[in-house]
């Protein structure tokens, strides 16, 4: 790999920069909103989950009563 002097890197830094395609607000609200909503939902997903298995030792061990 040639090296290449602090200037031209950074130059060559800006070009790569101009060739990023950077979402737009509606495009980050929509993906923010949707990771909140399948964080919410794998939330209940495995809270149930959880309460299942718990319910199934407690009465395979027959604890808590």
């Amino acid at each position: 790999m040639a090296k290449v002097s602090p200037a031209q890197f950074v130059r060559q830094v800006r070009q790569e920069v101009t060739k990023v395609s950077w979402s737009s607000r509606k495009e980050t609200g929509i993906g923010t909103l949707m990771v909140f909503i399948m964080v919410f939902l794998a939330a209940i997903f495995f809270f149930l989950v959880d309460l299942a298995l718990s319910w199934g030792v407690q009465k395979i061990l027959g604890l808590g009563g």
